[in-house]
């Protein structure tokens, strides 16, 4: 059974492991405020069959109502950070799963574990810390959400991880406090120590007519993230997806 993902873009990234489906913090629309999707729009099978959505945190670009809801209407379960529920179920999203870091949840065979991440949140009135997932079945995957480096995150390599999404950049010409830029990705990296890394957070959303004087931040940070990678953590494999493309990451026996 085929291991794989498809970086579907920004944060979004549809898992496939063991037969289970998960999608991670969906935004599956062509704007979010004054940004707008550089890319083309998301295929709709990648929203399909799904198993359930797992939500980093509560900033907009993570977490748009338009597409939970649609998510929600097909039934799929949601996992969040803890004191977060009240917030979903306000919104017509109930029954969502809250894990608080180290924390984990069943979906089929495969075990979900909330991680702990460094990322101020500061807005919609709620007090939920952000976190990352792990998620393991016959293969290990950890995605970041919204991190920048946190001295626990070497520990989440213990035990030989097989692939680690990491955000290497955002949706303008720069970033603000809590996240990771290239630099700060390969050394992510570094101390994770997967055997395969796929840079995310980057190239889909940005504001609206800035592509056409400063078009880097849309194409640059994953190619700068692959080359400090290559000398931080020579061990790592990065492949660098573009939005709307899958990578594979093994089979299971």
């Amino acid at each position: 059974m085929a291991a794989e993902i498809v970086y579907v873009g920004h944060a979004t990234v549809l898992i496939e492991l063991d037969g289970v489906r998960l999608l991670t913090d969906p935004v599956l629309g062509d704007w979010l405020g004054p940004l707008r999707r550089q890319v083309s729009a998301p295929s709709r099978e990648h929203a399909e069959r799904l198993d359930a959505v797992l939500i980093s945190h509560l900033h907009r670009d993570h977490v748009e109502l338009r597409s939970l809801r649609r998510l929600a209407a097909a039934g799929v379960p949601l996992v969040v950070p803890v004191g977060t529920r009240g917030f979903f179920e306000r919104r017509g999203l109930g029954g969502a799963v809250e894990l608080a870091p180290g924390e984990s949840h069943a979906v089929g065979p495969v075990r979900v574990t909330a991680t702990e991440a460094d990322h101020e949140i500061g807005r919609r009135d709620v007090l939920g810390e952000p976190v990352g997932y792990l998620v393991e079945g016959s293969r290990r995957v950890y995605f970041a959400g919204d991190s920048d480096l946190f001295d626990g995150m070497a520990a989440l390599g213990k035990g030989g991880l097989d692939l680690a999404l990491l955000p290497v950049w955002g949706w303008g010409p720069t970033l603000g406090p809590g996240h990771m830029d290239p630099e700060r990705a390969a050394r992510a990296a570094a101390v994770l120590t997967p055997r395969l890394a796929v840079p995310i957070h980057w190239g889909t959303f940005y504001p609206l007519g800035l592509s056409r004087v400063r078009p880097r931040p849309l194409t640059e940070p994953p190619r700068a993230f692959a080359a400090r990678a290559h000398d931080l953590a020579p061990g790592t494999e990065v492949r660098i997806a573009p939005p709307g493309t899958g990578v594979a990451f093994g089979r299971a026996p």
